[in-house]
């Protein structure tokens, strides 16, 4: 009496491939939303900014770190006291992504929240206590008044770091041309900028900080 072997049918076979294609489909589909929440995140960070800025000047007459009366007008509110920098002078001096929370462009964060424009913590003590923002993507994000990025023309810059290749170049094309190395939106690879440096193009499997002039 001979074994009879049962294998699957074509029909069969064709279900399950179905059925993979769909998973496969959904699960390509949810990243996809995933990475737009992403991009939606990180841009309204570069939109959020310059409301904080311009709210504060038309409140107080004064940039936002460099206020000269902010220890004075905020309880807990701190002058800016950082070597080479001079308070109330029109200018957010520092770097974006400095951590020093004497700086105008760290105390930026603190001025903005004790008027009442931002959330988080107003303690400056620190660089831990201050919860300096971060994007969705766990980078730096902050602001300065001196050009991050070769070629970049503006009065004010915003970058965010820590930013992958897709999100870099979706985020550039929702605010921009999609292009790093040109328009008002520009990006370099790594962790840091370089105001010697130009913009670069987007390249697969790069992190990249990206910058907008305003």
């Amino acid at each position: 009496m001979k074994n009879q072997q049962k294998g699957f049918t074509l029909v069969e076979i064709a279900i399950v491939l179905v059925i993979i294609g769909l998973l496969l489909g959904g699960v390509l589909k949810g990243q996809e939303l995933i990475n737009s929440a992403k991009v939606k995140n990180l841009a309204n960070d570069f939109r959020t900014i310059p409301v904080f800025i311009y709210g504060y000047q038309d409140k107080f007459k004064r940039l936002p770190g460099d206020d000269l009366n902010a220890d004075t007008r905020f309880t807990g509110g701190k002058k800016a006291s950082a070597t080479g920098q001079t308070v109330g002078n029109g200018i957010i001096e520092g770097t974006w992504n400095s951590t020093d929370v004497t700086s105008e462009n760290v105390l930026f964060w603190q001025h903005v929240r004790l008027a009442g424009l931002a959330p988080g913590s107003t303690d400056f003590t620190s660089a831990a206590t201050a919860s300096l923002p971060s994007n969705a993507e766990g980078g730096t994000v902050g602001i300065q008044m001196s050009t991050p990025i070769k070629g970049m023309s503006g009065t004010y810059y915003i970058c965010s770091s820590g930013i992958n290749n897709k999100l870099a170049q979706q985020l550039d094309t929702t605010l921009d041309d999609g292009a790093g190395d040109k328009g008002t939106v520009r990006a370099q690879s790594g962790n840091t900028t370089d105001s010697t440096k130009d913009g670069e193009t987007y390249t697969d499997g790069k992190s990249y900080v990206v910058c907008l002039a305003f």
